[in-house]
């Protein structure tokens, strides 16, 4: 975050163009932005929450969560199951214990069955979310500046489509942690069942019952 170049077009005064560094080295910066989306494929709509401390494993979760208590359950009261694509690595990723873990914890405040499957490696270009959602926010970017979060937050809510999408957005100010490690027993506590195909990438996390 800070005075930075970036893609795209916006038109200014004559002779008054937005003056920006050359360089983007990161210890330059004003601060970092890390936005991280959940795009319903049914209703065309999105959430994106603007992280500034790591892209981990429980800020992912966080942000499913979030999505769900302002937008999905109003939309869906009466689901049992939640179904999330998902890339192969990263926070979300197919190894991380820790997502797996906070989508337990998740599965039990909801009561919903999460089933999860992960994009091959090298194929998560093709998610729905990169086309659908980041792109169309990248090209709302319009060469401008993002100078502070207000200004990502505002650009990113107001990312629209000809086919109707519509995005809300929000600031996560907390912290998060990384190198958080499970114990033997927390990754033997979570209600997973595998899939017989390829297990490592499709799986289920089931609320347990009290």
């Amino acid at each position: 975050m800070g005075r930075f170049t970036q893609a795209g077009r916006e038109w200014q005064p004559t002779g008054e163009p937005v003056k920006v560094s050359t360089y983007d080295f990161p210890n330059l910066a004003d601060g970092k932005a890390i936005p991280y989306g959940v795009y319903d494929l049914a209703d065309d709509s999105a959430w994106v929450s603007v992280g500034i401390d790591h892209d981990t494993s429980v800020f992912a979760v966080a942000t499913i969560e979030t999505w769900w208590r302002e937008m999905g359950q109003q939309k869906y009261p009466n689901a049992r199951r939640l179904l999330i694509t998902a890339d192969g690595g990263g926070s979300n990723g197919h190894r991380p214990w820790l997502w797996k873990f906070e989508l337990a914890t998740l599965a039990q405040a909801t009561g919903l069955e999460i089933i999860v499957c992960h994009y091959p490696p090298g194929t998560s270009k093709w998610n729905k979310i990169e086309h659908r959602l980041f792109s169309q926010i990248t090209i709302n970017w319009r060469g401008r500046p993002l100078e502070t979060y207000q200004t990502i937050v505002n650009l990113i809510t107001n990312t629209t489509t000809t086919t109707g999408l519509t995005v809300r957005c929000q600031l996560d100010p907390n912290s998060y942690p990384t190198k958080i490690k499970l114990t033997k027993q927390q990754k033997a506590s979570i209600p997973i069942t595998r899939n017989d195909f390829h297990g490592d990438w499709n799986y289920t996390i089931h609320p347990q019952k009290e």
